[in-house]
């Protein structure tokens, strides 16, 4: 997420179901099992990690056998030290590093995962999901091994390892995974190819075909992340499908282009879980980041409704905006939208077109909300529209004036909505085509958009003959508001 522009409102899950998601990750599964099961008797080393001795006893208490057993008990220990599941009480120095160096009881936190609110055990969750973030930063152990100086120290510099770059690249990496999950676009729940999300972070958006250096970074990228999403599947971050194995049989030899689908998902595939989002959602915030959800207005004027869902996509609009009329009274809320679609200033066709999509989903009891208005020279000509629309009769036909102005103003709303789209060049095209004399009268409307509308329908309409009419108007529009 290179940009600044507003990230797309996710679809929050309930804390209730989150939480017992986060309960039952195998990590922190793990680690409240070890808090449980340490007590006075526990050894610890003098960084609060389990003397190698206990390890075994550890990984019985997690019954967990195989080769990896003791390294998954010391992972679960450090994430339940972490978390403050348990507490390391000092008792000075000691005398053999292999000798417990404090005493441990149940720390605060663990009291929380069976009698605090969701919103608690979400809090010990993050948490941990931070130390398993910053064990995924680091190299694997036989490079730091490799690395250890005479004093026993890793020295960075025989490392090609930059601790922060590294940090950086995964917290790219995990928000353009983000970004991909909440976009109207994107594929919502549907797992990402690994190569894909390798590149998204690696190819320049202006390269075209990517160069053979480019491509072997893309590469070692993925062999990063898939040692990287190993480590944060068990905390529940992701759903991961490994790079298959036989892949990387023959570390000489470059793998075979994908053909298809089914190939491409031997290279890895990868989704953020509901319980993912809430965490990489929650690191925004903490950052600084706007990461909307939707629900976040629902309890805001509807000033802030239509100015807020201007650059969500039309389904996050539509639940943004049905949350908020639960909470409203119909026709009160038919009037407090009017009165908020209200304005001369840039923003406000695309807060009148919200507001129309809201009135939608009103229902007929809007109807003496939009009677008020039709005089309105901003808005009678959206209530006529709504009216007609609704079955209303005795609903006065609009001037010519108003017609072009709504024209106008629908125009800019969607510009500003959906940028050169190709349902916008279809709109513009038939606008021309059925109004042979649209030019001549629309540089004369007074509406602050009517250049910049007339400039885009040049730039947009596929004859270039009319295309130059529209630029001519522009013209004349722009020396009419004397800009």
């Amino acid at each position: 997420m290179s940009d600044s522009s507003p990230l797309p409102p996710v679809r929050p899950t309930p804390e209730a179901e989150l939480a017992r998601d986060a309960l039952s990750t195998p990590l922190l599964s793990r680690a409240v099992r070890l808090a449980r099961w340490a007590g006075p008797g526990t050894r610890v080393d003098a960084g609060g990690g389990l003397v190698e001795a206990q390890l075994p006893a550890a990984a019985e208490a997690l019954a967990l056998t195989g080769d990896d057993a003791a390294a998954l008990a010391s992972e679960a220990w450090r994430v339940a030290v972490d978390t403050g599941l348990v507490e390391i009480n000092d008792e000075g120095e000691g005398t053999d590093e292999d000798e417990g160096e404090g005493t441990v009881t149940a720390g605060e936190e663990l009291a929380l995962l069976t009698s605090g609110a969701p919103q608690d055990v979400l809090g010990v969750w993050l948490a941990a999901l931070e130390t398993v973030l910053a064990d995924a930063s680091v190299p694997d152990l036989d490079d730091l091994v490799g690395a250890l100086d005479e004093g026993g120290t890793v020295d960075l510099s025989q490392l090609d390892w930059d601790p922060e770059a590294e940090a950086d690249f995964l917290d790219g990496v995990l928000g353009n995974l983000y970004l991909l999950a909440v976009s109207e676009e994107g594929p919502g729940d549907e797992p990402v190819p690994l190569p894909a999300l390798a590149a998204s972070v690696i190819v320049p958006s202006d390269m075209g075909e990517p160069t053979n250096d480019v491509l072997e970074q893309v590469s070692d990228a993925m062999m990063r992340l898939d040692d990287q999403f190993r480590l944060l599947e068990p905390i529940g971050l992701v759903a991961y499908r490994p790079v298959d194995e036989a892949l990387m049989a023959d570390a000489d030899e470059e793998p075979a282009a994908p053909v298809d689908d089914t190939d491409v998902s031997r290279y890895g595939m990868v989704r953020l879980t509901p319980l993912g989002l809430y965490g990489l959602r929650a690191r925004l915030l903490e950052s600084g980041v706007d990461a909307p959800a939707v629900g976040d207005l629902s309890d805001k004027g509807a000033d802030a409704l239509l100015d807020g869902t201007a650059a969500f996509g039309p389904r996050a609009a539509r639940a943004e905006t049905e949350q908020w009329l639960a909470r409203h009274e119909p026709l009160a809320a038919a009037r407090e939208l009017l009165a908020a679609a209200r304005g001369g200033d840039a923003g406000a066709p695309l807060r009148r077109l919200r507001c129309q999509q809201a009135l939608s989903l009103v229902g007929g009891q809007a109807e003496p909300a939009l009677r008020e208005v039709l005089d309105d020279p901003e808005l009678g000509g959206l209530a006529r529209v709504w009216l007609t629309e609704n079955g209303a009769t005795d609903v006065p036909p609009p001037s010519e004036a108003m017609v072009f102005w709504l024209t106008v103003d629908t125009l800019a709303a969607q510009l500003a909505a959906e940028g050169n789209s190709e349902e916008l060049r279809d709109l513009v095209a038939g606008l021309a085509e059925q109004h042979s004399g649209f030019f001549a009268a629309a540089w004369r409307v007074e509406h602050p958009a009517t250049a910049d509308v007339l400039e885009a329908m040049g730039r947009l309409h596929p004859d270039k003959r009319i295309a130059k009419e529209a630029r001519k108007a522009a013209f004349k529009a722009r020396s009419q508001q004397g800009g």
